[in-house]
């Protein structure tokens, strides 16, 4: 039974991946935004560790300094004490000196150790920020490239022949009727304009007849 819903498991997810594949090379451009969006999520995780570790840092130093601080004084007590004879004063001292001294060592390196790995992390910071600097200017390259392709696939298809040739067609009996009522205006214009003339002749003629009588 087990095997069953492996070999189920294994179908599904095959499938799966296929049609993600597919939408990859459909819409490269949107596979690219999903991966600077996630880059862009770990890069602010990043920043919010080196912040951590500037405070780690600065805790470090300042822990440091108050160890340190605190060992001189038992050093000075100590110093006290043993000019007043008292001895248990001055070995408590000593002793907490001793203790401070020890705490101060590890703090040391503790704070050497975080100085070094912050500029390790801000070291990598910076090369994370230039890869996604890059990966901005490459989409912006790829959505140029993709911009230029829709173009002249619409532009094929405005020059196809067959769309081409329709147009041309559509044009010529555009211009044939277009030169059909030119034709007949000037025809009509042509015709107005003898009739005019032969009234005016008549005119002139019956005119003269009168006159005449």
């Amino acid at each position: 039974m087990s095997n069953l819903f492996d070999r189920i498991k294994n179908t599904v997810m095959a499938d799966l991946n296929d049609a993600l594949d597919n939408k990859e090379k459909k819409n490269p451009i949107s596979l690219l935004n999903q991966y600077l969006r996630e880059s862009e999520n770990e890069a602010k995780k990043v920043e919010k560790l080196i912040e951590r570790q500037y405070f780690l840092k600065e805790e470090f130093a300042r822990e440091l300094k108050k160890t340190e601080f605190m060992a001189e004084k038992r050093c000075k007590q100590a110093e006290i004490a043993l000019q007043a004879n008292e001895h248990d004063l001055h070995q408590i001292a000593i002793d907490e000196e001793a203790m401070y001294k020890t705490q101060a060592l590890g703090l040391r390196e503790a704070f050497t150790e975080a100085s070094n790995q912050l500029e390790v992390l801000e070291k990598k910071h910076r090369e994370m920020k230039m890869k996604l600097k890059d990966m901005h200017i490459k989409r912006l390259e790829l959505m140029g490239r993709e911009n230029v392709i829709k173009v002249t696939k619409k532009m094929n298809r405005v020059l196809d022949d067959s769309i081409v040739g329709k147009a041309n067609v559509r044009f010529e009996e555009t211009e044939r009727y277009m030169d059909h009522l030119e034709a007949k205006i000037n025809s009509g214009y042509d015709m107005s304009m003898f009739d005019s003339r032969i009234h005016e002749l008549e005119k002139g003629l019956k005119n003269e007849e009168t006159s005449i009588k």
